[in-house]
């Protein structure tokens, strides 16, 4: 099957579409004719040599695909050929086929085309198991998005607000703020131009975010620590302004907050089947009844995935970029 491979680790040049071998699913997996490829920024770590897929993975880049069930496992229930479905992946979704765990497969809402499917799982259980299941957002409460406009920017404001919280976000123009701001965040927060703790602090009337969701890490922990309400909550989940930084206990502790950094990719299949079980019967419904949606900014056939890759680094999109199979 094709499939894109990296010839090396580097920039976008490495990769280049090859000829790998048909997926054979184990017992308690199915395998997918790919439709449609999320595009992340963890794909393009790998492709860059910093983030390699975890043991047992595929070694092809693709976290998150759409498509139909090809081939079933022998005790795998509840999936038969041809039915249409998304997955998250450990690896392997740049491909005309992919093996996943049966627990990691769900249906396509209703409502949702095929392709912008793919858009979905990802992002989708990136912010509910931040969000709700870590950090526990409540009606009323105050929700910070860092990086507003991003896949996982836009889906974190849409459940923010279907679930009754104040949004608050960073982007970094202002067509990402008009964008933002018409998607339900109360407050956009061009980062080029102001500062965005200040401006946090005074919409809050210095009451603080209760929720911070971060990319950043090391660069942004310091406001993030100013900026959290009395029992705030700030879960990392991306390091792009680096590893290191400097932490004031002092403020923590007086604002009795916690810290919290995750991964998705990493955890085992019995822990994403349980994030996509509260994707599926929580999330599922409000894309059904158009609270929620996927942001799709582009699509580009699988070998553009150089294209793909340059626009996701550019930083000029608004919410997902997608290969097409």
């Amino acid at each position: 099957m094709r499939a894109v491979v990296c010839e090396g680790a580097g920039g976008v040049e490495v990769l280049t579409i090859g000829e790998i071998e048909d997926p054979t699913p184990a017992v308690d997996e199915v395998v997918i004719n790919v439709v449609a490829a999320g595009v992340n920024r963890a794909d393009l770590l790998q492709r860059q040599g910093h983030y390699p897929p975890p043991p047992g993975a595929p070694g092809t880049i693709g976290l998150e695909v759409s498509g139909t069930i090809a081939a079933v496992g022998s005790e795998v229930e509840g999936w038969a050929v041809g039915d249409e479905c998304c997955a998250l992946l450990a690896g392997g979704g740049y491909a005309e086929k992919v093996v996943v765990p049966a627990p990691q497969v769900m249906p396509v809402p209703e409502g949702i085309d095929l392709v912008s499917a793919a858009a979905l799982p990802e992002v989708v259980a990136t912010v509910w198991s931040n969000v709700f299941m870590t950090a526990h957002l409540k009606d009323g409460e105050t929700l910070l998005v860092h990086g507003g406009s991003s896949g996982i920017g836009t889906m974190a404001i849409q459940l923010g607000v279907a679930h009754g919280a104040r949004v608050l976000c960073t982007v970094g123009s202002r067509d990402k703020m008009d964008f933002c701001t018409r998607l339900g965040a109360d407050v956009a927060i061009n980062y080029k131009e102001a500062e965005w703790a200040s401006v946090v602090n005074e919409a809050t009337h210095k009451a603080g975010a209760d929720v911070i969701l971060d990319i950043m890490g090391a660069k942004y922990l310091q406001d993030n620590v100013k900026t959290l309400a009395y029992d705030g909550r700030l879960v990392v989940i991306g390091m792009q302004g680096g590893t290191k930084g400097e932490l004031d206990l002092g403020r923590l502790m007086s604002r009795r907050g916690s810290i919290t950094g995750t991964g998705l990719r990493v955890r085992s299949v019995v822990e994403k089947g349980q994030i996509l079980a509260e994707v599926v019967g929580h999330v599922w419904p409000l894309v059904t009844a158009k609270k929620v949606r996927p942001i799709v900014h582009r699509t580009y056939p699988l070998e553009a995935v150089a294209q793909a890759h340059q626009a996701l680094e550019e930083s000029n999109h608004i919410g997902k970029i997608l290969l097409t199979i």
